[in-house]
C-alpha cells in the first residue's frame, strides 16, 4: 500500500530521487501500471497528430509543437460530439522534469480543419515541420510519429490473425487469444559521413527537397556489425573503399518508419576517390570542400534557385544527427594543420 501509494503521489515520488533517475522510474511505472497511467493521463499534457502529422503552430518568428491540456482536448472532442474515452487512444512519449506525462493522439476521424481552427494552428508533414521546429521539440514528435504509426500497423497478431490490444501508455499490444506481447522495434541503420582527409561526400535522394544533400545512409544487413554495414554502404551508394572509421552518435529516426541511426565519421585514402553513383539509390553525390560546407552553415535552411536553375546547398535541421555529423567535421578539419 505505501509503495501504491508513493507512485500515485507524483510529487511525492519525485522528490525522493535525482531527477533522470525519478523520471525514469515514473515512465517505467507508466508502463506497467495502467491504473496509474489513466491518473497521469487526467493531468498530463497531448501532442496531437492528425494521420502522422504533427500539429504545429507559430509563435513570433518560432514554430512550436505545442502541448495540449486535458481541458483543450476535453473541449475539442466534445465539439466533435466524441466520448471522452477516446483520450486512451493516446500514448506514452515522455514526461517532464516535475513528472509530467507527455501523451500524444492522432485525431485522424476528425475534421483537420476544424481543428486547426479551434486550436490556430496546423497540422504539417514531419519532415517539413523538422526545419521548422526548435530542437527540443523534434525529438518527441519523431518518437511519437513512430509509436503511432506502428500501433496503427501491428492490430492484429502475425501467429493467429486476432486482433491485439494496446496497453493504455502504449507501451506494448496483447493478443489476449495466445498471451503473446508485441513491443515496438527499431530497425538498426548507419548514417556516415565520408572524408577524404579535406573534403566530406555528401549525396541526396530524389525525395529531398531541393537543394539538400546529407551524409550517406543505408539499413544494417541481417548479421552485419556496424562496421560491415558502413564499408557496404560506401561500396554499393558510391563506388568508394572505406580505409578506417569511428563512432560518433546516435539518434532515433522515424523514416521509413522507427529506426536507430548509429553515426559514423569513415576515411577513404586520397587516390582514387572519383564517385561512382548509384542511381537505383541515389540521384546525386559529390565532393565539398570546407567552404562549401561552411558557407552552407551560415546559410538559413532554404533553397535558393540559382540563375542556371540549380539550386544552392542546404544542410538537414540543425537536430538532424547528419547535420552533427557535418559540424563535427567542419571542427576537425579547423583543428588539423594546414
Amino acid at each position: 500500500m505505501i509503495y501504491q501509494g508513493v507512485y500515485r503521489t507524483p510529487s511525492l515520488w519525485c522528490r525522493l530521487h535525482s531527477t533522470y533517475v525519478r523520471k525514469m522510474r515514473y515512465l517505467f511505472k507508466l508502463k506497467e501500471d495502467d491504473g496509474i497511467c489513466r491518473q497521469a493521463q487526467n493531468s498530463g499534457t497531448f501532442y496531437l497528430f492528425h494521420n502522422l502529422s504533427p500539429f504545429v503552430k507559430k509563435v513570433g518568428s518560432k514554430y512550436l509543437a505545442p502541448q495540449i491540456s486535458v481541458a483543450e482536448m476535453k473541449s475539442i472532442l466534445g465539439k466533435f460530439k466524441q466520448n471522452e474515452q477516446m483520450i486512451e487512444d493516446s500514448v506514452l512519449i515522455g514526461c517532464s522534469d516535475e513528472c509530467m506525462a507527455y501523451f500524444a493522439l492522432d485525431l485522424g476521424s476528425l475534421e483537420k480543419s476544424v481543428i486547426e481552427s479551434e486550436l490556430r494552428g496546423s497540422f504539417t508533414e514531419l519532415r517539413k515541420a523538422f526545419f521548422q521546429l526548435d530542437g527540443k521539440d523534434a525529438p518527441l514528435l519523431s518518437s511519437a510519429q513512430a509509436l503511432l504509426r506502428w500501433h496503427d500497423t501491428h492490430q492484429y497478431c502475425s501467429k493467429t490473425g486476432q486482433p491485439t490490444q494496446k496497453n493504455l501508455a502504449g507501451s506494448k499490444r496483447v493478443c489476449h487469444t495466445n498471451g503473446i506481447i508485441y513491443y515496438p522495434q527499431m530497425s538498426p541503420v548507419v548514417i556516415t559521413l565520408v572524408s577524404d582527409g579535406s573534403r566530406c561526400l555528401l549525396a541526396r535522394q530524389a525525395s529531398f527537397p531541393k537543394g539538400m544533400y546529407s551524409a550517406l545512409a543505408g539499413f544494417c544487413d541481417v548479421g552485419e556489425t556496424l562496421e560491415e554495414t558502413v564499408r557496404r554502404e560506401v561500396a554499393e551508394e558510391v563506388g568508394l573503399e572505406v580505409e578506417s572509421l569511428w563512432y560518433s552518435a546516435s539518434q532515433h529516426w522515424p523514416f521509413p518508419n522507427s529506426s536507430l541511426m548509429i553515426a559514423c565519421h569513415a576515411l577513404v585514402q586520397p587516390q582514387p576517390t572519383k564517385i561512382s553513383v548509384n542511381k537505383l539509390e541515389l540521384e546525386a553525390a559529390g565532393w565539398f570542400s570546407l567552404e562549401e560546407i561552411m558557407e552552407a552553415l551560415r546559410r538559413e535552411p532554404n533553397p535558393l534557385k540559382q540563375e542556371d536553375g540549380s539550386f544552392s546547398l542546404f544542410l538537414p535541421p540543425k537536430w538532424a544527427i547528419a547535420h552533427q555529423l557535418i559540424q563535427e567535421w567542419v571542427k576537425l578539419q579547423a583543428s588539423s594543420p594546414a
